[in-house]
């Protein structure tokens, strides 16, 4: 009691402690995780034009978008298809605000009717979009399935967006065209003519080997035109594969342990206590059972042809009498064992017609509202007339059939093999003879069948198949394993290659990948290997070893860059090509001192060769390729008139001017203007967003999330 009097005696005291003690803990929580503003910034994956993009939105969209995609699209695909998106809208919604651009609840609701139109579930009776409709759909998602109410939020957003953005794009095309003085240019780029004759110096003439290009050279032009040699940041490595194949150890137990189900054998019964005896795959009775209980592979209760047996087997199978056994052999991945059940004489492929009886509940009814005894009773019936009159197929076929590919047909399905159809039609076609007809029930409803031929009559055998995969087993994983620790660890200490050579393993280079990048060469999709690579804390030489679905990949980081100018040895491969083109040129310039081509072609080994017809708007010459350059020349100079070197794409070239023939001339060059107006307005779309994305300030931190 004395102590509970204390402590009431000081009870603000200790709130005091404990008040102070929470704040200690709050504060340095937050001191140590960044403060409130880095909390923000890790809730932020990307800030557009100033605007954050929140997390968790973002995650959201992406997880709607790879439901989308489905199993064709990989988690960054959704990643980037959503990044694009909130681009386009960030750097528009700016446009529209600034220009004050806004769409209307009835704008909206009238674009909604318009793109729902020919939705049966917001029809009414008579086919036409029904407004009531809409809103019970929407009051009814709302109660009862809150994501597909989301949906249709999104889809009301998605159709006010694109609404604004149509206006505000419309608005630029209506500021854009051409007048006539325009259409008459396209007009005449496309029309006047020039004929030239000309001689070609061509750049392959000189062996690249024989142009030196200095590193210095390729930094200045590089230097002079860096605004077209800007590199992403990227990273580059190297790795080894450690495969978990099965050794040949394991194939050896694998195919002991498939032999040991050919025998019978004695075991065990612990609830009788006695030793039973138990029926190899050679005499047991029931062989599918036994195939799916010890087999990789299910039971195929399938008559197969010669040519359907594989292939290295193929001839001892077929040729085994019923009840024979052989094996174990390897196919592909798997250790066999077979034995033949079943053979008859089947035709290899078969030509039949159907029509199809549907009935309620089944994909195949549409509207019907026939039941399954309804339907067995039609199907009856209309195997009773065709058996009487085969004529009436065709006939029958467009008025009953559910299979809308083939009933306009009469019901002809054409030649089909072995297991083309499913099981029970498959059965019908090749079971029964030529003529035959008979109703058979499948998935799809009841089918009317008359096999009208069969083809190719021969042995069909059928084989019951135990299969076991050949698989690594656990030493062998474990051995795997060891290695590849030994092999990183060396790695580490040692060079990398040398490493390799010395455990025979092949190093497989990849250079430059990209921050948002997810595939390696070699690998598949492996974001993992990515991110850690542009991680801030993994260094150039740093080696690190990742799971892979085939076993193990121990990876080293061999370079980093970062984003800006390329380097000389980035950009070598492309301005090398320029700088020995234009090195040649000046070589070739220097050669040519005659005024005439003919003099030309003579001196330098050339012939004289004539284009006519050449025109501005497809610069072409027969010969010697797209040269814009060497024809811009020629429409500038008189005829008879001889050119200076000129340096196009191809080499350089020299020409005369044979004859210029200027178009007639229209009345009106409206229809060029309008032309040229709408190919401006064309491009508009595509043009406006690059140009405003190019111009937005976009901090982009997806590579820390994905």
């Amino acid at each position: 009691m004395a102590v509970l009097n204390k402590i009431r005696q000081r009870s603000v005291f200790l709130i005091v402690i404990i008040a102070l003690a929470l704040f200690s803990f709050v504060i340095g929580d937050l001191i140590r995780n960044g403060g409130a503003i880095s909390q923000k910034a890790e809730n932020t994956i990307a800030t557009i034009n100033g605007k954050d993009i929140d997390r968790t939105d973002f995650a959201r969209k992406v997880e709607a978008a790879s439901r989308n995609f489905g199993t064709s699209g990989s988690s960054i695909q959704a990643v980037n298809y959503v990044w694009n998106q909130e681009v386009r809208q960030a750097v528009f919604e700016e446009q529209f605000e600034e220009l004050g651009i806004t769409i209307g609840e009835e704008q909206v609701n009238q674009l909604l009717e318009e793109s729902l139109a020919n939705n049966p579930t917001f029809q009414n009776e008579a086919g036409v979009f029904d407004k009531a409709k809409m809103q019970e759909y929407v009051a009814n998602i709302q109660a009862t399935s809150p994501q597909a109410y989301q949906q249709w939020l999104d889809y009301e957003v998605s159709i006010s967006k694109g609404a604004i953005e149509e206006t505000y794009l419309n608005m630029i095309k209506a500021g854009v065209g051409s007048t006539l003085k325009e259409g008459e240019l396209a007009y005449k780029i496309e029309n006047d003519n020039v004929d030239i004759k000309y001689v070609q110096l061509p750049f392959s003439s000189i062996k690249d080997e024989e142009i030196k290009v200095a590193d210095a050279e390729i930094q200045s032009y590089i230097d002079k035109h860096a605004s077209q040699y800007v590199g992403e940041a990227s990273r580059s490595i190297r790795y080894v594969m450690f495969s978990e194949t099965p050794s040949q150890e394991d194939e050896d137990q694998i195919k002991a342990e498939v032999a040991s189900l050919l025998n019978d054998r004695a075991e065990f019964n612990k609830s009788t206590n006695a030793t039973d005896s138990v029926s190899g795959f050679r005499n047991v009775e029931n062989v599918e059972e036994f195939v799916n209980e010890n087999s990789g592979i299910k039971f195929d209760d399938r008559f197969k042809f010669k040519k359907d047996l594989p292939t290295a087997v193929a001839d001892t199978l077929y040729n085994i009498a019923v009840g024979g056994v052989f094996g174990p052999y390897k196919d592909g991945e798997y250790i066999k064992i077979s034995r033949v059940v079943a053979q008859k004489q089947l035709p290899d492929s078969v030509k039949a017609s159907h029509i199809l009886i549907s009935w309620e509940g089944l994909r195949t009814a549409g509207d019907l509202k026939r039941t399954k005894e309804e339907a067995k009773t039609l199907a009856d019936s209309i195997v009773n007339v065709v058996k009487n009159d085969k004529s009436k197929f065709s006939v029958l076929a467009p008025e009953f059939s559910a299979d809308n590919s083939n009933k306009d047909k009469g019901g002809d399905l054409g030649y089909f093999v072995p297991g083309a159809m499913v099981p029970a039609f498959n059965d019908y076609c090749f079971e029964n003879k030529t003529g035959d007809m008979g109703v058979v029930e499948t998935q799809f409803g009841y089918h009317v069948i008359h096999i009208e031929d069969q083809k190719n009559e021969q042995k069909a055998i059928k084989v019951a198949t135990v299969a076991r995969k050949i698989e690594p087993s656990e030493k062998t994983i474990n051995t795997i394993f060891t290695e590849t620790t030994k092999f990183q660890i060396a790695a580490k200490d040692k060079d990398f290659e040398e490493v390799s050579k010395e455990n025979e393993l092949t190093v497989r280079p990849v250079n430059k990948i990209k921050e948002l990048d997810e595939n390696i060469p070699g690998l598949g999709a492996r974001r993992a290997i990515v991110q850690w690579a542009f991680n801030e804390e993994s260094e150039v030489g740093d080696v690190k070893r990742f799971d892979v679905p085939e076993g193990y990949a121990v990876v080293q980081l061999t370079a980093k860059a970062s984003k800006g100018t390329m380097s000389v040895k980035d950009a070598s491969a492309s301005v090398k090509t320029i700088l020995i083109n234009e090195k040649k040129a000046e070589m070739l310039k220097s050669k040519i001192s005659a005024k005439s081509v003919e003099d030309i072609a003579k001196n330098q080994a050339q012939v004289v060769k004539t284009a006519s017809a050449l025109n501005m708007k497809t610069p072409t010459i027969s010969g010697a390729g797209t040269e814009p350059k060497v024809i811009g020349t020629a429409f500038a100079l008189e005829v008879g008139g001889v050119s200076n070197p000129i340096v196009g794409n191809n080499g350089v070239y020299v020409v005369e001017v044979t004859k210029k023939t200027p178009a007639s001339g229209l009345d009106t060059y409206i229809s060029y203007a309008a032309q040229a107006s709408k190919a401006q307005a064309n491009v508009v779309n595509s043009k406006v967003f690059e140009a405003l994305k190019e111009a937005a300030e976009i901090e982009d931190k997806r590579a820390k999330f994905y």
